[in-house]
């Protein structure tokens, strides 16, 4: 935050950083090269709400056994551009209580928290009312796990050797609704989905009906599936069944990687 800023413009620097879905580049090697954090829109309506429940401070919760690195995250998350006031809690069971209090915006889980796992943490608080966003955090090694947990209800997947510009640019998009995804682990989506296209000379898009291919279409341009289901006069349900034969038919990983999956394939272009 500038030094000339006033504390109720804080929420100006909370926006999100794009309104597309942002796909990394290789990198190039060169002296301060900065990668992108990936950042998966969300419905403009969503993004509204998001930035209206943020009055002035940030309160935010980190859920991890390690006692360093919660007092270092901690200290990062209270000093600016956030300067967000931090709880911690050492087992994700007693996180869940203080986050179901009602008084926390935010929280950052450890993806191998226990006795409940992060993955599990995040759904348990998406279904909150209003839903509280967590950002799943792992070690270097857990890459695997992390990009598996994709399909979650997470809003954020991040190790915890990211760079903190990268780790400031996906904390922004998240408090403005969006999902983001650190670029290493994209990198992994889209090494796989590389790979599983190079595998089959036949084109996958083929083998989905003319709805599947329209759908694929929409979530390739981040729309919702409720405002899926209003534009073609179905329900939601039998949207999300459609997705379902989507993912299953192109073997992919949930909606992330089908945002990926249609813009790859050209399919969201005008």
């Amino acid at each position: 935050m500038a030094p000339d800023s006033k504390p109720e413009s804080r929420l100006q620097t909370l926006e999100c950083p794009g309104c597309s879905t942002t796909i990394p580049l290789p990198s190039s090697h060169r002296a301060h090269t900065v990668r992108s954090v990936v950042v998966v829109p969300a419905p403009s309506v969503v993004t509204s709400t998001a930035l209206s429940r943020f009055p002035h401070s940030i309160e935010t919760l980190v859920i991890d056994r390690q006692p360093l690195f919660v007092a270092a995250l901690g200290s990062l998350l209270a000093g600016p551009p956030l300067s967000a006031h931090v709880v911690s809690a050492g087992r994700s069971d007693i996180g869940l209580e203080i986050a179901r209090s009602g008084a926390v915006d935010l929280v950052f889980c450890d993806l191998k928290a226990e006795p409940i796992a992060g993955p599990e943490v995040a759904r348990a608080l998406a279904e909150q009312q209003p839903p509280v966003p967590v950002i799943l955090l792992g070690d270097q090694d857990d890459e695997h796990q992390l990009t598996a947990a994709l399909m979650s209800s997470a809003a954020g997947y991040f190790t915890k050797d990211v760079g903190l510009e990268e780790f400031h640019v996906g904390v922004r998009a998240v408090l403005s609704g969006h999902r983001a995804i650190a670029a290493r682990l994209m990198d992994r989506v889209l090494v796989r989905l590389s790979q599983q296209q190079a595998a089959e000379p036949t084109s996958s898009k083929g083998r989905l009906s003319p709805t599947e291919r329209e759908i694929l279409v929409m979530i390739g341009r981040a729309q919702s599936v409720t405002s899926i289901a209003a534009s073609r006069g179905i329900s939601s349900k039998t949207v999300r069944n459609h997705l379902a034969k989507i993912y299953r038919k192109l073997e992919l990983h949930g909606r992330t990687e089908a945002m990926l999956w249609a813009a790859r394939q050209g399919l969201t272009r005008s």
